[in-house]
């Protein structure tokens, strides 16, 4: 006998909650800035999993979402693997430039500055290592070939430590307790937390078996959308058996092959960390840069609205077509011509539309950049549709609104 239950929970769904009242549990929100022309999703790697699947009693879909929403680990330590593959054409180190300019105007002479330094996530293989102990206290670390990156947030200050070049990048959270959080998103329980936010009836959920992750019993919890159109394949969560906490997330493409995000943590303990472990003194002789607008998360972080489409919110104020899987970000860049122009850009809009595929409908002709994942449009005169869907998808939504 099956020690789980795998039952469609979208209509549970929508029962109450102990914990935050009326709960939807959701479509995927793919966490993305849009830079120029490139969508880029930053992901964590595959937890490692112990061989035999663990024997727990059965539970349905909406006991499982309900496990989640009230879970409340508050202390915990533990190790990350962060990878991506987004299916981006090898630029020689030209995308990560230019995502890390995407940040915060892109101030290429602090490199302790954690919206352009984490910017490095979204290419590659990468190890976090995490530590929590209540709202205020955290710390993330990037653990690098002969150096390392700390972010640490320690009541109302948060500090960023890039070890390679003894950078300090100094800032003072707007506030403290649940509702501000400094550090930005990078477990699996900020991932999944953003694919539970709503559901509706264009997804499915239901339980897809155990597993062991870091050497916890888990259940996995599967989500996959109805709708044609979308780029997303499915999204499987694997949660603690005993606390709820989301161990690992992973979420695989229509087109198949290697996931493009997952999150999971490879060794987890939720004993409380040592007090030592959030202190921070900016070394001798290092360069210590205040910003005075207050911490941050990064812009192309989760938590920054409703997905995609809420995640662009801010820039611009994007207008959102469509519904569900298949909805799509739209803003005008007020460029004409979409692609740089010009003496100098000339050369630079040639390139990048050497990467795209050229498009033409109702709404006239335009260029699109496509990932594993994310694809985006930019039209001739100017405008960006964006979203998890399919080219075809994108150049109906563009015709659409003419």
């Amino acid at each position: 006998m099956a020690p789980y239950e795998s039952d469609d929970a979208v209509g549970a769904a929508r029962d109450e909650d102990p914990r935050s009242g009326r709960r939807k549990a959701a479509r995927y929100a793919v966490p993305v800035a849009v830079v120029g022309v490139a969508a880029a999703t930053i992901g964590l790697v595959p937890a490692l999993a112990d061989s035999g699947d663990p024997d727990l009693p059965r539970i349905s879909a909406q006991q499982l979402l309900n496990k989640i929403a009230k879970s409340d680990v508050q202390q915990l330590s533990g190790t990350v693997k962060i990878s991506t593959d987004l299916g981006l054409p090898d630029l020689g180190g030209l995308e990560k430039g230019l995502l890390s300019g995407a940040g915060r105007g892109g101030s290429g002479d602090d490199s302790a500055d954690p919206q352009a330094k984490l910017t490095e996530l979204v290419t590659g293989t990468h190890t976090l290592r995490v530590a929590a102990d209540g709202p205020d206290r955290q710390k993330l670390s990037l653990l690098e070939s002969g150096a390392e990156y700390s972010l640490i947030h320690d009541g109302k200050d948060v500090w960023g430590y890039d070890s390679k070049s003894n950078q300090v990048h100094h800032s003072t959270a707007a506030g403290s307790g649940k509702d501000r959080r400094a550090e930005p998103s990078a477990t699996p329980e900020d991932f999944a937390a953003e694919a539970l936010k709503s559901v509706d009836d264009t997804t499915s959920v239901t339980v897809d078996g155990t597993a062991h992750v870091a050497g916890r019993d888990a259940y996995k919890l599967l989500i996959q959308p109805r709708q044609s159109g979308t780029t997303v394949g499915a999204i499987s969560i694997a949660v603690d058996a005993k606390t709820g906490l989301p161990l690992k997330f992973t979420l695989t493409p229509k087109s198949g092959g290697a996931a493009v995000l997952d999150a999971g943590f490879t060794q987890v303990s939720f004993a409380r960390p040592a007090a030592s472990t959030f202190d921070f003194t900016p070394p001798k002789g290092a360069k210590v840069t205040e910003d005075h607008d207050g911490a941050k998360a990064p812009e192309h972080a989760p938590g920054h609205g409703g997905g995609l489409a809420g995640g662009l919110e801010g820039k611009g104020g994007p207008k959102v077509l469509g519904k569900g899987w298949t909805s799509v970000a739209t803003f005008d860049t007020g460029a004409q011509g979409g692609l740089p122009t010009g003496s100098r850009g000339g050369d630079l809009g040639g390139f990048l539309g050497s990467l795209g595929e050229k498009v033409s409908g109702k709404f006239g002709k335009g260029t699109v950049f496509s990932t594993r994942l994310v694809n985006a449009l930019i039209t001739d005169d100017g405008k960006v549709y964006a979203g998890a869907v399919t080219k075809d998808a994108l150049v109906k939504a563009a015709d659409a609104e003419k």
